[in-house]
């Protein structure tokens, strides 16, 4: 289990450097929409090329980004059922579904995305729209969407099992930030201390 908890951790390390880099690929999809609105404005040109161009880093920030995604537990979820039951159990049920659900979709996403990603390399797809560009860049965000995910996944699964062998602390808790749970209990908490201050402030006079 240790050499799993360190791959574990190397794993995430990944995910967050890719989180990280992926977005600087916002900032440079804002810099080109606005140079190309720019141009449209003031010179009265533009091209297909400048939309497409941002489509790709669109696909590139959502596809690239969906292991730190998961990583810091931001990835909808639905607990108005599994949220009833005990921490252990809610655990179970993620394993169970990371096992019967999320990665067999990435594998069978990635299978059936290969071929396209191919077959648009091997004949130089270009886009239809004139000025448009390259296909095959943009289809194999797919797959390697799908890889970045299926390996967080995978992460996340050894995680979970340590954390039913008490090795670990609750992995399925949010990273870097607080639910609205934790605020309100937070700000009652201070709202008590400071009531208790005055009080005590009041009674020393």
């Amino acid at each position: 289990m240790n050499f799993l908890l360190s791959l574990s951790k190397r794993i995430d390390a990944f995910s967050e450097w890719m989180g990280r880099w992926v977005a600087w690929l916002v900032l440079l999809a804002v810099l080109i929409s606005a140079a190309n609105a720019s141009m449209r404005k003031a010179f009265n040109m533009s091209s297909n090329g400048f939309l497409e161009i941002q489509w790709y880093l669109f696909a590139a920030v959502f596809l690239l980004a969906s292991g730190y995604t998961l990583l810091r537990q931001e990835h909808v979820k639905i607990d108005v059922i599994s949220g009833r039951f005990s921490k252990r159990t809610q655990i179970k049920i993620d394993i169970i579904g990371i096992c019967v659900f999320l990665l067999p979709f990435t594998f069978m996403i990635t299978k059936l995305a290969l071929p396209l990603v191919i077959n648009a390399y091997v004949t130089g797809e270009v886009s239809s729209n004139a000025g448009g560009l390259i296909r095959w860049p943009v289809f194999a965000l797919l797959p390697l969407g799908m890889l970045v995910l299926a390996i967080q996944a995978i992460s996340e699964l050894i995680k979970r099992i340590a954390f039913l062998q008490g090795l670990v602390p609750d992995p399925s808790k949010k990273q870097g930030s607080k639910t609205a749970e934790e605020e309100l209990a937070e700000f009652l908490l201070q709202k008590e201390v400071a009531a208790r201050e005055a009080a005590q402030m009041g009674a020393a006079k």
